[in-house]
């Protein structure tokens, strides 16, 4: 919706003037940017910390905008009962659809959002809110950094996913790039803790889950925005649905990196999967993703080391520099620790 109808101005402007929080959902992600002073990140499955304590512990009245409010666990974060709800949408069939509406706003976001900033600044006048969740958002989300620490930072082998995004994050500009995550644990493990800065600079996928979608949307990315450094995270899994459209890239001319976190299994399934692995390994996993992506034709490198990690990005950066569709494999333990409404490892 606020991405749709290219809001993000005025959804900054209107949280700076009520001095309110903002969450997306995961679709919505980069709508609002994830470093200011009042973001929240993103929620659906995954959340932040700051996120959820927001959301569940401090929320009195929720401004839903731009959104459907579907009752959907992968994209969009359950609202708590017994809050106000004002929901602004262009869809009707969208209210009271999940929840009561104590107010519903039909319309566009962008136009939506102009006219609530109108009515706020005629109701402050002269006036500025005084109150500001800044500092609380900011110890928070240190806190359920903290928990997180020796997961982002973790030099074990197999690597971490986590160590992945925490290198990514450090070398990489995101103002610079387009990012996309893949169904399964790439989701749950890059959605809380990559910060998206601008409008689009984060792909947000997840009422679909499709393997392998991540892959297609970023050689589309690239296609609409040459100039911005488009990549995709996806797991083995993911690799295997739609792995040889790498070629497309490269046949094309469209210089993507992809990430291939290679962990040799299907590791968010483990719960679900218990009979079937016991009895025909259905969640083993095998193959070179890297060789695969030179005899493809592109340039690739594989990752055993945490230390590397971040050369290997700039590396890879800098072929997509020169026009080459690149790969990295990165391999990766069975990390099942997520970020949950919890927010702890």
């Amino acid at each position: 919706g606020v991405l749709y109808s290219e809001g993000t101005d005025e959804l900054l402007q209107l949280a700076e003037l009520l001095q309110s929080a903002v969450m997306t959902t995961v679709d919505g992600k980069s709508a609002f940017p994830e470093d200011h002073a009042l973001a929240l990140g993103s929620g659906g499955n995954g959340f932040t910390g700051h996120g959820a304590h927001f959301l569940y512990s401090k929320a009195d009245l929720i401004l839903a905008i731009g959104c459907g409010l579907t009752k959907h666990p992968l994209s969009t974060p359950p609202l708590p009962s017994g809050v106000r709800l004002i929901h602004a949408t262009n869809d009707p069939r969208d209210l009271h659809k999940s929840y009561p509406t104590e107010l519903a706003l039909l319309g566009d976001a962008k136009l939506t959002l102009a006219f609530l900033i109108e009515a706020v600044r005629n109701r402050l006048g002269a006036r500025t809110l005084d109150r500001s969740p800044a500092a609380e958002i900011k110890s928070v989300r240190e806190a359920w950094l903290a928990k997180w620490k020796a997961k982002l930072e973790s030099a074990e082998q197999p690597i971490t996913p986590y160590r992945v995004i925490h290198e990514f994050m450090r070398v990489v500009d995101p103002a610079d790039a387009i990012v996309t995550h893949d169904s399964g644990s790439p989701r749950e493990q890059l959605l809380p803790f990559y910060r998206a800065t601008r409008p689009r600079g984060y792909l947000g996928w997840g009422k679909s889950h499709q393997l392998g979608t991540g892959l297609g949307l970023t050689i589309g990315a690239k296609v609409a925005a040459p100039d911005k450094f488009c990549v995709n995270f996806m797991g083995d899994a993911a690799f295997g649905m739609t792995g040889l459209d790498f070629e497309t890239a490269v046949r094309c001319g469209v210089p993507i990196l992809t990430i291939v976190l290679n962990n040799s299994t299907m590791a968010i399934e483990i719960p679900h999967m218990k009979l079937s692995h016991e009895r025909h390994a259905a969640r083993n996993l095998g193959g070179s993703y890297a060789a695969l992506a030179r005899d493809l034709g592109g340039w690739s490198e594989r990752v055993t080391n945490p230390g590397e990690i971040a050369t290997a990005i700039t590396r890879a950066r800098h072929q997509t520099q020169e026009g080459r569709a690149a790969l990295l494999e990165l391999v990766t333990g069975e990390e099942t620790a997520f970020s949950r409404r919890g927010a702890g490892p």
